[in-house]
């Protein structure tokens, strides 16, 4: 074979070897680290070659601001020990807490809307008929507590599913008593309707009276803030008006939404950061920045029994063809175990870089908690810094959290574009949103302010913005138009 055609078939091995890491690492990368410590979990399961390393290393991953380790990593002491990052059998998973278990504490079981309910209607004396009509209404009720099934379909379900005739009447009837079950609200289905319900249990004062003709009747009118209208229609004082307004502000919007969500059933959704920021501020006039990596992760390694095997395995010049078998399942394991754990290991190394190059753009935020301190960033500006690929970052921050002295955020939350300032200095987006919300909320709100005078007033800070581009930020920040807004 000449030269070239043993490059070919050395290339084409090499890629053969390569690609499902490669592959897996574009995945990994989205993970989280909950979803990370499942695919673990099933490697560890499926590859005998792969174990958890049980002795605990005294050295915790951590980053300063200028990118220094404090102390030697483990990754260091590997590549001290291999010439080669593939060599090196081992894998920091850098856990927050040494002695935690791996294994992710189990989720606290919490009463869902439907187990709240059902356990109501198990106490009234009702016919089995009936008992399924209900089971039936409360398993299509979202997670509000609305119903947003006719009753004619959920008779036509029940009849075709479980071969019990039911009419929509029936369906009505027990629904009727669902009306009358805790939370109050639950069967609406839709706000209005969910406010009258509500409205019902309040005693026969003339503010609750009043509340309820105006969600009954001018419903329209008061959504859009028309009060003007309701108090002629109604012939009644604002003051008269604002009591019943006061009185429809205590009911709950939400019936179903003080309960564990019914699409996890049972499960508590919570957020795990994947970053630790912490500020040491040993000398006050330049205070420093620290990242961790924080994860679950266990560390992995080569069991030494399996690499006992495979070194043995290696050594042996005469090979039988009932050990060729053996050897050759050995050989993938062992080839699988190395593979993953780099695999890990660059999942890890790409999380440090981007979240340093993060910290590095977003020093004054993160030292003072101010949105308004937040600098324009995108991608772009992380692929300069770290040397990766803007579509490896956009991987690496999605999903991804990192915990702070002045709360959560998600990674996302610190790229956004820029304008620029009348002073010359290009300013976030999200600093305008900051200053655009304090207008919003400092604002009278007997006379909110349009678009057109937000407009004016970034203006007159030094913030260019043309009034559409304030009705998007407002939008964004889920404030309605300023009639909407408007209180009496």
């Amino acid at each position: 074979m000449s030269k070239t055609g043993q490059r070919t078939e050395l290339g084409q091995k090499q890629r053969q070897r390569l690609l499902p890491w490669q592959l897996l690492l574009v995945p990994m990368l989205e993970k989280t680290g909950a979803e990370v410590l499942d695919f673990v979990k099933n490697e560890l399961d499926a590859n005998p070659a792969l174990e958890v390393k049980e002795e605990p290393e005294e050295k915790d991953f951590e980053k300063t601001e200028d990118g220094k380790d404090f102390r030697e990593t483990s990754d260091e002491m590997q590549r001290n020990d291999y010439g080669d990052d593939d060599q090196a059998p081992m894998y920091n998973g850098n856990n927050r807490s040494r002695d935690d278990d791996y294994y992710e504490s189990p989720a606290v079981a919490e009463e869902t809307l439907g187990d709240y309910l059902m356990s109501q209607v198990r106490e009234r004396e009702i016919t089995d008929k009936e008992q399924l009509i209900a089971i039936y209404i409360i398993g299509n009720l979202d997670d509000d507590g609305y119903l947003r099934r006719s009753p004619h379909a959920i008779a036509d379900d029940i009849t075709f599913s479980s071969g019990v005739e039911v009419e929509t009447k029936d369906v009505k009837e027990v629904l009727s008593m669902v009306y009358e079950l805790d939370p109050p609200g639950v069967g609406a289905v839709d706000l209005r309707e969910c406010i009258l319900f509500q409205l019902k249990r309040f005693d026969n004062s003339p503010s609750n009276e009043l509340a309820y003709t105006i969600v009954d009747k001018y419903f329209n009118e008061f959504s859009h803030k028309h009060y003007d209208k309701i108090c002629t229609a109604l012939n009644v004082t604002e003051s008269q008006l604002k009591l019943a307004i006061d009185v429809i502000k205590k009911v709950n919007p939400k019936p179903g939404s003080a309960f564990a969500s019914t699409e996890t059933e049972r499960r508590t959704q919570q957020v795990t950061p994947d970053f630790e920021i912490e500020i040491d501020d040993t000398d006050p006039d330049n205070p420093e920045l620290t990242m961790t990596l924080v994860n679950n992760i266990p560390e992995l390694q080569i069991s030494e029994s399996y690499s006992s095997v495979y070194q043995k395995m290696m050594q042996r010049a005469d090979k039988k063809a009932a050990q060729k078998s053996e050897d050759a399942f050995v050989k993938y394991a062992y080839d699988q175990a190395n593979d993953f754990i780099s695999l890990l290991r660059r999942r890890q190394e790409k999380l440090m870089l981007t979240m340093e190059g993060i910290m590095h753009i977003q020093r004054e935020f993160f030292l003072t908690g101010d949105d308004r301190k937040l600098k324009p960033m995108v991608l772009k500006d992380i692929a300069e810094i770290t040397g990766l690929d803007p579509s490896v970052i956009s991987r690496v921050t999605s999903s991804k959290y990192v915990t702070t002295p002045w709360g959560v955020f998600t990674l996302k939350h610190f790229f956004s574009e820029g304008l620029m300032h009348d002073d010359g200095e290009e300013v976030s987006t999200r600093e305008i949103c900051s200053v655009l919300k304090e207008l919003i909320e400092g604002e009278d709100k007997h006379h909110p302010l349009s678009d057109e005078k937000l407009c004016e007033e970034l203006t007159k800070r030094g913030y260019n913005v043309a009034r559409r581009t304030v009705a998007k930020y407002r939008e964004r920040l889920k404030f309605p138009v300023a009639r909407l807004r408007k209180e009496m």
